[in-house]
């Protein structure tokens, strides 16, 4: 019998998400990191919770497998101990913390961007882009948002994508450097550039120190929406989650760019959350694109299908998708310049 119970469970969606956020905003997981077990008097102590609201914290929780009960007590799930503790190298905090400040109470007003076609979360009548922004702690949130979920990414995409006889990677808008980073430690044989702006280079460059491979990578500052060249001698062009933030003519523009500054049999990778030919999902990729609308100009989530257009109408050749699953991407598209 058809009933409302799925349409219960998008009405309370935002429930699972504001629990976990809160959750992130008291370092509960941190507080049990390393095995901890807490009742929920001493979690509660330790939060400064009073007994009720730290007994449904710790239940919801459990609910949604971040913690496990133990007795009277709760400690992390393996998946909150590996991601949630801060100061873990592979903390996911930042990305939680981001979307709770940055676009969940703009996403409140989503009808409005559908209305206007103008984003939420800026201004463009008094900012360049979404990017431009005099708050560094904001800044500092949106890069550790997009560096938790770039390495897993950069891991899928290096599993999947054969890149083991390339030798020179340049990834363009390549923000914190974590694709980079990722793939030059699975491709021993690998060295990258990472184009960005002035004052994101500075982070990736940092990023780079810390992960040891100052020696294979660098970083180039610039704007590759700019009318100058992608700079040129590399055998591989790498555009991550770049693409779904600008329209079909600023993408097609940048894959001429790509084109024209690659080497001959040079390979272009695209590694997106990509939609099906006829639009109507996976869900990941069509609610991406809605955050497109609430967080960009222009920018929209495409399909392989129009990828692949895209780029044979740039000369390359040889187009192919490959599909993986990431938390960024579920797949890339790849193609060889003749």
């Amino acid at each position: 019998m058809l009933t409302p119970t799925p349409l219960m469970g998008l009405v309370t969606g935002f429930w699972s998400f504001k629990t976990f956020a809160a959750a992130v905003e008291l370092d509960l997981f941190t507080h049990l990191r390393d095995g901890r077990t807490l009742t929920v008097a001493q979690a509660g102590a330790e939060l400064g919770l009073s007994e009720r609201p730290a007994d449904l914290l710790l239940a919801a929780c459990a609910s949604l497998n971040l913690l496990e009960k133990d007795g009277d007590g709760y400690r992390n799930s393996a998946l909150a101990e590996e991601f949630l503790v801060r100061g873990k190298p592979y903390y996911f905090g930042g990305q939680v913390t981001y979307c709770d400040q940055r676009t969940y109470l703009p996403w409140h007003q989503v009808t409005d961007a559908l209305r206007t076609d103008r984003p939420l979360t800026w201004d463009p009548a008094t900012q360049e882009s979404m990017f431009d922004t005099a708050d560094p702690g904001m800044l500092q949130s949106f890069w550790g948002a997009m560096y938790s979920t770039s390495i897993f990414t950069a891991r899928a995409l290096a599993g999947a994508v054969d890149l083991s006889e390339r030798a020179r990677l340049l990834d363009v808008g390549g923000g914190s450097g974590a694709f980079s980073i990722e793939l030059c430690r699975a491709l021993p044989g690998l060295n990258a550039t990472v184009l960005d702006l002035p004052h994101v280079c500075t982070i990736a460059a940092d990023n780079i120190a810390q992960s040891g491979l100052s020696g294979r990578i660098t970083t180039e500052p610039g704007d590759f929406l700019s009318a100058d060249p992608l700079p040129t001698g590399h055998d591989v062009v790498l555009f991550s989650m770049i693409l779904h933030d600008w329209d079909e003519p600023t993408n097609q523009a940048l894959l001429a760019k790509a084109y024209a500054a690659l080497e001959p049999g040079g390979v272009v990778v695209i590694s997106e959350l990509l939609l099906n030919a006829d639009r109507t999902g996976p869900a990941a990729a069509a609610l991406m694109g809605m955050n497109m609308l609430v967080e960009t100009e222009a920018g929209r989530n495409y399909s392989d299908a129009e990828y692949s257009h895209w780029l044979t109408a740039a000369g390359f050749t040889d187009v192919r998708t490959i599909s993986f699953d990431a938390p960024g991407a579920n797949g890339a598209v790849l193609a060889t310049r003749p």
